[in-house]
């Protein structure tokens, strides 16, 4: 079995902040840029090779083996509830998923009308409160849909909370804090071991001596 370690990486900001902490770790390859339109690359020594696709495939990827690590925010991983080892928090991304609405949304009587990306994140919570809901999933402009009237409230990533504010709407309840997570193919893990935690030290090295997941 071949040593390379292949790593799938999350297309856009995440994934340009990845490249940053690996070229820092050494870890890096000639050419890796989010603005290229190779889809893999390899190290110039060929243990490593990455490749690029949508930050929501990347467990699955991971999970099905086609990679062995990769780079995936916790709240696609809590959606997609992906059978992979998480290894470690590397603090890129850092933001919240919430609850938000307008004031007072939470108390509106009978069952509560959330707008979201995220229909498991968000069954999970108001089910945890025993809260009857009516789930409307969306793929984008989550906000509108309480001032149009589709939705009480949403359930959706907030970073500054400035879209919010523009909108009149505000943070009722935090449900968790998200960040990106390294993860791994579980046998993977296994067989290629010492690859996956050499590398797992290198970055966390550069984090300050953060402790693996």
């Amino acid at each position: 079995m071949t040593d390379t370690l292949d790593i799938a990486l999350p297309k856009g900001r995440l994934g340009e902040k990845v490249i940053r902490l690996l070229g820092e770790a050494g870890l890096g390859a000639a050419g890796l840029s989010g603005e290229s339109r190779r889809l893999v690359l390899e190290s110039g020594d060929g243990s490593l090779r990455f490749f690029w696709v949508k930050p929501a495939d990347v467990p699955i990827y991971v999970e099905r083996g086609a990679a062995d690590i990769g780079v995936a925010g916790r709240d696609v991983l809590l959606e997609l509830g992906a059978d992979v080892y998480e290894l470690m928090d590397l603090g890129l991304g850092r933001c919240r998923m919430c609850v938000a609405g307008p004031e007072g949304a939470l108390g509106r009587a009978g069952v509560l009308r959330v707008a979201t990306k995220f229909p498991a994140i968000a069954t999970r919570h108001f089910q945890g409160e025993g809260r009857a809901i009516d789930i409307i999933k969306l793929n984008g402009s989550i906000e509108l849909a309480p001032i149009l009237g589709l939705s009480d409230v949403i359930v959706d990533i907030v970073e500054t909370g400035t879209t919010l504010r523009e909108n009149e709407l505000v943070v009722l309840e935090e449900i968790l804090p998200i960040s990106a997570r390294l993860i791994a193919n579980k046998a993977a893990f296994r067989f290629k071991h010492p690859r996956v935690e050499a590398l797992t030290a290198a970055l966390a090295g550069i984090l300050g001596g953060e402790k693996p997941c």
